[in-house]
């Protein structure tokens, strides 16, 4: 896989554990919405100056942001888990499914 797909798979990754959708980050970094697919897909590459928004927007260090393996820290891996949680408070047969894996693991 080449650089550019490996750094837009690595935005989108962290653009999804901060919450944030394709459409706000690009409002964000001020970019257009199909600019922001074309990188995420590694369709694009951006400028020095995009590139320095995504790591302000996105709150990570240049190094991090090149950092493609698959580990992800603790914080950034809460941070995702409790997001997708949010988003089932309403769901009982998913929040009882949860419940019972956490039960099984704890």
């Amino acid at each position: 896989m080449s650089i550019q797909k490996q750094l837009g798979k690595r935005i989108q990754e962290l653009r999804k554990i901060r919450g944030l959708s394709q459409e706000k980050l690009a409002e964000k970094i001020d970019i257009a919405i199909n600019t922001m697919s074309n990188i995420e897909r590694g369709n694009a590459f951006m400028t020095s100056v995009t590139l320095e928004k995504i790591v302000d927007i996105l709150n990570v260090t240049p190094r991090e942001l090149f950092t493609f393996e698959k580990e992800v820290n603790k914080q950034d891996l809460y941070k995702y888990i409790m997001l997708k949680i949010k988003f089932l408070k309403n769901d009982t047969n998913k929040l009882s499914i949860i419940k019972k894996f956490l039960d099984a693991i704890s």
